[in-house]
């Protein structure tokens, strides 16, 4: 018999290629749809009237907050002095030297004027998904029903969603963006939420 007239194998190479075919499309098509909400969150403001308003962490050098978190903490003790909520709470663990995120906003919250009484500082949080665990914790704890959240614009639809998973209802409110600021890092991180996002989505995060 000659080769390559097999019926079966023909078939099977096509069900293979439509396989194929049909996963490209569907992974575009997921991305797609990641990238839209993740534009959309980044260039929505939802601040309004809340409990809390919480920061989450960037990097901090030797006690000082990095210009990345310098400018979600400034944008939230602007939604402090606007009365958005009377509680500010800056999230963050140790950033591998003596001081933590959370410590290190809070002596910066504390400086821009924010009282002490004002603030609750979490500072054992390693990542996103613990940030959002451990503040569902302290909304529970202080009887808080809603809280503006600050970050990244890239960085709040992932921050939504894990702190809906975790009960929480919260509004976002993204840091204002640098004139200076290096485009290709923007790209970065928005690659990053897409993916950090699918993994968590998939449960491999």
């Amino acid at each position: 018999m000659g080769g390559g007239k097999n019926p079966r194998r023909r078939w099977g190479l096509r069900v293979a290629a439509f396989a194929v075919v049909a996963g490209t499309i569907g992974a575009a098509g997921w991305f797609h749809w990641v990238y839209s909400r993740i534009e959309w969150y980044a260039h929505h403001d939802e601040a309004a009237p809340a409990d809390a308003i919480c920061i989450f962490g960037a990097a901090e050098y030797d006690g000082r907050p990095s210009p990345v978190f310098r400018a979600r903490l400034d944008h939230a003790v602007e939604l402090y002095r606007q009365g958005i909520a009377p509680i500010v709470i800056p999230i963050g663990g140790p950033g591998g030297d003596q001081y933590s995120e959370g410590a290190v906003g809070q002596s910066y919250l504390e400086s821009r004027g924010v009282p002490e009484q004002n603030i609750i500082a979490e500072t054992h949080s390693t990542d996103t998904e613990q940030s959002a665990r451990r503040l569902a914790v302290i909304a529970r704890a202080n009887g808080f029903r809603r809280l503006v959240v600050v970050s990244d614009g890239t960085h709040l639809f992932r921050i939504h969603a894990l702190c809906a998973a975790n009960g929480l209802n919260v509004l976002t409110s993204p840091r204002e963006q640098g004139s200076v600021e290096d485009a290709s890092l923007e790209v970065q991180r928005l690659v990053h939420e897409m993916l950090s996002y699918t993994l968590w989505r998939l449960h491999l995060h």
